[in-house]
């Protein structure tokens, strides 16, 4: 009998702490903006009600231990290959995760994916209100349908190869919904992909740069948190803590997409982000050069690489800023120079194809 209460009593710690470990939040170390609050977030992913693997509240859990602020579940309008099994309409996905958001502090934003061939692809609408209506058979009137309701949409994964094999293009469909209103933004990360075309996009025709996971199966199968891995996931500088608030900063285009090692965002953007990454102190100075403190106080990893400049300033030739770690470095000055700029590139903070955050530190 003792040996059975132990045998039982095992069991239940073994549940309690397998409980306690999947509701342990991973916070993400990154830097606010002045005057704004980032914000981790995840505006595409699928359960069940689509083509997803998992209940939907499961996203709930994920994100929250993976320390996201904001999600959407955006199950497909026009593609649901488990329809026989699970029958519901299509905002119950988002009915079913209130709780569960409501409990762990996750902000909830109702959205739906439109699942169309190329022309015009696979589209995004979240802030909507109701996402029955989206079921037309006109594209066009499952768009206007979303414009009516005053959604955000954005286009999906254009570099998909399934959609669009040998080039990323933009159509004249796209031009239609852009001028008619109905393209907010680009994903230009999309789970494993990486759209460098959809940058330019955004920058010439202002829209807002979006990263997703695309997340269809449990995510630790996609992601390996052990090796520090992390979902793709836009950064949201926002007003406050809010659907209203990220609403406000997607209208404003206020995002940064975080990919792998690459953050990717305006320039006017990242480079005050990039300030609020590193704590830059003098430690000592003599004719002969002078000596920096260079602290990393994020979860990223900043790449650092020499640019164009005065050849009587000697110092890296690149250099890997680790999460939260320190580094000294020394400046040497030849030929008489007491300073000087300390030019380089932020080689992984992209703010336009093949183009690094270009910094200079005075000296």
């Amino acid at each position: 009998m003792k040996t059975k209460k132990m045998l039982v009593s095992a069991v239940l710690l073994a549940t309690c702490l397998m409980t306690a470990q999947a509701q342990r939040r991973n916070e993400i170390q990154v830097p606010d903006l002045d005057g704004y609050t980032t914000l981790k977030c995840d505006f595409h992913m699928h359960s069940v009600f689509s083509d997803g693997l998992v209940w939907p509240t499961v996203r709930v859990d994920e994100a929250y231990r993976e320390g996201l602020d904001a999600i959407s579940l955006t199950e497909h309008i026009e593609y649901r290959p488990h329809k026989k099994d699970i029958v519901a309409d299509h905002n119950r996905s988002f009915d079913l995760c209130r709780k569960q958001a409501e409990k762990l502090g996750i902000l909830l934003i109702r959205g739906s994916e439109i699942t169309r061939s190329m022309a015009p692809g696979h589209f995004n609408a979240i802030f909507l209100a109701d996402s029955n209506p989206l079921e037309q058979k006109e594209y066009k009137d499952a768009f206007y349908e979303a414009k009516k309701q005053g959604a955000f949409i954005f286009w999906n994964h254009p570099g998909w190869s399934a959609q669009q094999p040998d080039s990323t293009k933009w159509w004249p469909e796209h031009t239609q919904l852009y001028n008619d209103g109905c393209m907010h933004g680009i994903e230009v990360a999309n789970g494993p992909l990486y759209m460098p075309e959809a940058i330019q996009w955004c920058l010439d025709k202002n829209l807002t740069m979006i990263g997703t996971s695309d997340i269809h199966q449990p995510i630790q199968t996609d992601y390996d948190f052990s090796k520090d891995e992390h979902r793709t996931m836009t950064f949201v500088f926002a007003k406050e803590r809010s659907p209203e608030g990220i609403r406000e900063a997607l209208n404003n285009r206020r995002t940064a997409a975080y990919y792998r090692e690459l953050v990717i965002g305006r320039e006017d953007l990242l480079r005050p982000f990039f300030e609020k990454c590193v704590e830059i102190k003098e430690v000592s100075r003599n004719e002969k050069g002078v000596t920096l403190s260079i602290m990393n106080t994020t979860d990223l990893i900043l790449k650092l690489k020499k640019t164009a400049h005065d050849t009587s300033l000697v110092y890296f030739r690149d250099m890997t800023l680790k999460p939260h770690t320190c580094y000294s470095v020394r400046i040497g000055f030849d030929n008489g120079i007491k300073g000087g700029d300390l030019n380089f590139e932020v080689t992984n903070f992209i703010v336009a194809p093949d183009k690094g955050l270009n910094y200079t530190l005075k000296l």
